[in-house]
């Protein structure tokens, strides 16, 4: 009885149904990449929009609160924000939920940015995406029929690809499989997503995911 009081004490922790005030983890900041206990802290995030406004500053990132909207379809979003500019890549998204839009900026400006300056000798100045918000069941994936996807929430978003100061586009479609820096930099921009993310998925993960990353932070745990 005790186990299954502490685990339902650690699950309620782990997917930020307790307020922050009375959590053991320090809140969550966008000045340093890979915090200990990331995913405890940016869960923290979800139902706390006060939380969300002090954590979502520039110059990390110009996020703007927008109003919930909840269907009775399972559809919809609650503590979801829209911004233009995450990690100093320009990008137009609205919405996202605030725990995503923090793992993002915490991708992009602690992982990618580095990366692209050591390979390339420059940064990211835009990210190519695919949309945020879609009330939509999981495709490409026929055991999850008739589930909905994290996109039905605003809690994912799609990746399509990178493009550097010089103009130089790097595209998940036309580099994954190539040989060369760009294939290298998808390939590693990807593997450290999974720090910040519990759903990363690439082109390696099936057919429907060849032309971007899938990213979010639902219940699933998956890097692929």
């Amino acid at each position: 009885m005790l186990l299954v009081f502490f685990l339902a004490a650690a699950g309620a922790f782990w997917f930020g149904l307790v307020p922050q005030r009375f959590s053991p983890f320090s809140p969550i900041s966008l000045e340093k990449g890979r915090p200990f206990f990331v995913d405890p802290k940016l869960s923290s995030l979800r139902f706390d929009p006060d939380l969300c406004l002090a954590v979502l500053k520039e110059p990390h990132i110009d996020a703007t609160p927008i109003p919930d909207r909840v269907s009775d379809n399972n559809c919809g979003w609650t503590n979801a924000v829209k911004f233009t500019q995450t990690g100093g890549a320009k990008i137009g998204v609205e919405p996202l939920t605030c725990e995503m839009a923090a793992a993002l900026t915490l991708w992009v400006e602690h992982e990618v940015q580095p990366l692209a300056k050591e390979m390339f000798g420059q940064e990211v100045v835009r990210l190519g995406d695919m949309g945020t918000y879609d009330c939509r069941n999981i495709v490409g994936n026929p055991f999850w029929k008739g589930v909905r996807s994290q996109h039905a929430s605003a809690n994912a978003i799609d990746i399509s690809g990178f493009t550097l100061a010089d103009g130089r586009s790097i595209s998940v479609l036309k580099d994954w499989k190539r040989k060369g820096p760009e294939s290298e930099f998808l390939r590693e921009a990807h593997r450290r997503a999974c720090r910040y993310f519990r759903v990363a998925l690439g082109p390696d993960f099936n057919a429907a995911h060849a032309n971007h990353f899938h990213f979010d932070r639902g219940l699933m745990w998956s890097c692929k």
